[in-house]
């Protein structure tokens, strides 16, 4: 069975599989693009992380669909083979290549589970997938050299954007554009030390053997992450570690259970189990540090000196943010808030937190607010002062309110029609066979398969 498919499986409902992996076993060549193979196992495995991704049930025509996402990448890279401008050197390929072994070893459990699922230890399949992913960077380099060459102009989104019937266009809630400074409220001496005797007790029983740090994670760890499996997490980047924690993991033998000590989350105790260049896999167990009875006068006072600053000076406000914001996913952007999940700057107000909410109710845009409380995407309790940036009232998407937006949409359709063209005139110049269930699947649906001079047999 395919690595890809493989992988997926572990990760897909079993009705879903079922219907691809009943004769897996039996694997076949089910296209052949140049003189490169595409295996059904191949399409199986993007095939199912269509149905994870997207929640569709099994279709023949969502299973062409994925062949020729591999066709196209094929072409791509044989196109890309032929421009003696585009390289892609063996440290890059290598550097994909452990960036996503990390990332499946995540997923199944480890490097163990991995080499025990796929038979292989991890220097094989390095070895074997490594021009796979040469063959997939070349495709994607060839591909974004042709995207940074389309380009929309303002008539073509008018044009674009006329097509939709006034009364079709959505609704958009009030949205809100803010920066903010932040600041975390420091924990009392008291609560630290408290923090340090727990975890320091918990080490002595692991150490005198009166249990496992398995077993004392489970009963006390407050990661949520990690405390059911019993502090468990596998193979991890230290690039990925806060500082405080990477520093302790980097440098611990093997095996040994480390001293308490102190991070941004909390106070822990680690055992690294396995450290294989800057990936380790690890045990540890996280004891909170109680910040309910934090003195917040010191931040307050902090954040109200920011403010004064920037108002009496007239400091760039993004400067501030960069030289005394605490939040590390906005303070180095200038204090910018985006969505997470998408990268957006307009938020949709309602959805904020409630603290947020209060503070931008007493603003008009530009203003910037007096220090409050407030909760943290990641739920941390802290304090800040926020500009708010702008404010769009609840509308009907239009051109003058929501442009920019209409613009990328705009922009992604002639994107696509462009590369789907662009895509049919290379694949003219590249052999293109199919073979097996691919070939009985494209004489049923020929609309499926985008090939203007394919030949089969």
């Amino acid at each position: 069975m395919h690595w890809m498919l493989l992988l997926l499986l572990l990760c897909v409902p079993a009705a879903q599989a079922q219907s691809l992996t009943n004769d897996a076993v039996l694997d076949e060549i089910v296209a052949v693009v140049g003189d490169k193979l595409i295996l059904r196992s191949e399409v199986d495995g993007l095939l199912l992380s269509f149905l994870q991704q997207q929640q569709q049930p099994y279709s023949d025509e969502l299973w062409l669909e994925a062949l020729n996402q591999l066709i196209d990448q094929k072409v791509l890279a044989e196109h890309a083979r032929r421009d003696t401008t585009i390289q892609v050197s063996d440290d890059r390929v290598n550097q994909a290549l452990e960036e996503r072994l990390n990332q499946l070893m995540q997923q199944v459990g480890g490097q163990a589970r991995l080499e025990a699922l796929y038979g292989k230890t991890l220097t094989q399949l390095k070895a074997e997938l490594r021009e796979d992913f040469r063959e997939q960077m070349l495709a994607e380099t060839f591909r974004n050299r042709k995207l940074q060459q389309i380009h929309i102009t303002p008539s073509e989104v008018r044009a674009w954007f006329a097509q939709f019937p006034a009364d079709s266009l959505p609704t958009l809630p009030d949205l809100v554009r803010l920066s903010h400074i932040v600041r975390y409220p420091r924990p009392s001496e008291a609560a630290r030390q408290e923090a340090f005797e727990i975890a320091t007790a918990i080490r002595d029983s692991i150490i005198s053997g009166r249990s496992s740090l398995e077993a004392m994670a489970r009963r006390f760890s407050e990661d949520p992450g990690s405390a059911s499996a019993g502090g468990h997490i596998p193979d991890t980047r230290l690039g990925d570690l806060v500082p405080e924690f990477a520093a302790v993991a980097s440098r611990i033998p093997i095996g040994e259970i480390s001293q308490p000590f102190e991070t941004p989350f909390g106070v822990h105790i680690l055992r690294v189990n396995r450290r294989q260049g800057d990936v380790i896999d690890f045990h540890h167990i996280l004891i909170r540090i109680d910040d309910s009875q934090a003195d917040p006068a010191p931040v307050l006072a902090y954040l109200k000196a920011v403010r004064d600053s920037i108002l009496t000076y007239n400091l760039p406000f993004g400067l501030m943010a960069r030289r005394h914001s605490e939040e590390a996913s906005t303070g180095p952007q200038g204090g910018r808030v985006v969505d997470p999940r998408t990268g957006e700057r307009d938020l949709v107000r309602s959805a904020l937190d409630p603290t947020w909410q209060r503070t931008i109710d007493t603003l008009q845009v530009g203003e910037i607010s007096h220090p409050a409380e407030a909760v943290l995407l990641d739920g941390r309790r802290a304090y800040h002062i926020v500009r708010l940036d702008a404010f769009i009232p609840a509308h009907r998407v239009g051109l003058e309110t929501d442009y920019a937006r209409i613009e990328q949409l705009a922009l992604q359709d002639k994107r696509n029609r462009v590369m789907r063209q662009w895509l049919n005139e290379l694949r003219r110049s590249v052999v293109i066979w199919l073979h097996g269930k691919a070939k009985t699947l494209a004489e049923r649906y020929p609309h499926k398969i985008l090939i203007p001079t394919l030949a089969q047999r």
